[in-house]
Order: C-alpha cells, then structure tokens, then sequence
C-alpha cells in the first residue's frame, strides 16, 4: 500500500535516462549490454570463445566473478544514481537481473562490500549492502553482514590495478567467521582489487569459496555479443530511499 501511495505521488522513472517508464525505458533497454556466454569460466570476463581462465582473473581466493551488465550508457547511469542519488529502487532491479540470468551460486550467506562509515553518511546508505540484501530475497538466501571496513580509501577511478591491489591491503576486516560458501555482492568490477581484499579476509575468517557478482562490468575489449538487448527482468516495485543530490528527483 505504501509503495502504491509513494508510486502515485513520485511516479519511478528510467533509471537510465529519467524520461521513459521503470526501470529502463525501450530506449535505454535496448542499448544495455548484457555480459553473457562465451566467457571466461572462472571470472565472466567476454571472450571469442570459451576458456577455463584468462588474463583478467583474480587472485584465487575469489573463487568466481559474473557480472550482470557493461558498465557504460544506461547501466552505467543507473549505477551511478544508486551510489550517489539515492535510487535504491535501482538496487532490486539489478539483483533481479542478476538472479534471473542464473549468475548466483549455491552459497550459505550473501554479503557485501561495505563503505567506510564516513562515506556511508555522505551518500545516506550503502549501495552494495542494498543490492545484497535484495538479491537475498530474490534467491531465498539470507543476507549477513561479514565484513567491515575501518579504513577508508581515495577515490579509485584514476588508479592502475597495481595501484588498486596496494590500496586496498588491508582495509577490511571480518565482523564474525564466515561460513564456507558466501557470495560477495558490489556494485561495478573494474579490477578485481577490491573484491580480492575483501574475499582475502573472508577465507581468513573461514570461508573456502567465495564467488562475486556485481551489476556491472567495466571491459575495455567488447565483443558483439555484448550488443545484444537486455531481456526485461526487473520488478515492479522495491523499497523507497530518502536521499537524493541535486538534479535527480526524490525516488
């Protein structure tokens, strides 16, 4: 009832555009790159073919990396207003994606890659803890804080991956023992840094396999393939943020 209420009085828009219908309108859909099969089978990296493993594979305590979607035009968008405008709707509309192109292994916990506790009041809530919990509930799997994060980082976007994998050293911690499987929830795979400094604390605490997803995918080669349209697997409703930054309406 709440949510029909919100609907009415702040009707949700494109997530990629803000003009046409949720989540992406026909236009942005269309022009979304879904990163499917042939794949590296290790890390969900496009390929020509298929291969066990390939040049961009992370360190071996990730276990495996699948990604929803490129991380350009209407995804890149949409990221962009879930980390910093406050459309947590964009969250479940992501993990709905994710979960219904099969990208979700057998795991015991679903967690995520926490932000340090001053950027978390800066932007309101945590996109990945968001995106994390509603990929729980799509799967029926239950959702854990596993990991905190004392220190806090610079920006990463201008960084090497060397430059990365040294950043990241020893930012996390573990908030109690992991069990065997976890799936580690982000919001873009650029890297891999951060999310091998993360997996590495998970195996200390415990864990023996810990796969990765994100809802999208920074990729430098593309292939064709990643020009094909999305197919529409998003819901119709989701939770309401409070927060948004100047030039993007209230979600």
């Amino acid at each position: 009832m709440v949510v029909r209420v919100l609907d009415a009085l702040f009707p949700r828009s494109c997530a990629g555009c803000r003009a046409g219908p949720w989540p992406f309108c026909p236009d942005c859909a269309s022009r979304l790159r879904p990163i499917e099969p042939p794949w590296c089978e290790r890390c969900g990296n496009p390929t020509d073919r298929p291969q066990r493993t390939c040049e961009d594979c992370p360190p071996p305590s990730l276990t495996s990396m699948r990604s929803a979607f490129v991380y350009d035009g209407p995804a890149r968008r949409a990221v962009l207003r879930l980390k910093f405008s406050g459309w947590r709707d964009v969250a479940p509309a992501f993990a709905d994606a994710i979960a219904s192109a099969g990208r979700v292994p057998d795991v015991d916990v679903v967690t995520w890659v926490p932000l340090a506790r001053g950027r978390r009041a800066e932007r309101g809530y945590d996109q990945a803890r968001a995106l994390a919990v509603a990929l729980a509930r799509v799967t029926e799997r239950p959702a854990r804080r596993q990991l905190r994060r004392p220190v806090s980082t610079a920006p990463q976007a201008k960084r090497s991956g060397a430059e990365r994998r040294m950043a990241m050293h020893g930012v996390f911690r573990a908030s109690r023992p992991a069990p065997p499987r976890v799936l580690l929830v982000d919001d873009v795979l650029t890297t891999g840094a951060t999310l091998a400094a993360a997996a590495d604390v998970l195996r200390e605490a415990g864990a023996t396999e810990v796969h990765a997803v994100t809802a999208a995918r920074s990729i430098a080669r593309r292939r064709r393939a990643l020009r094909r349209p999305a197919q529409p697997a998003y819901p119709q409703a989701g939770s309401r943020p409070g927060l948004w930054l100047p030039g993007d309406p209230p979600r």
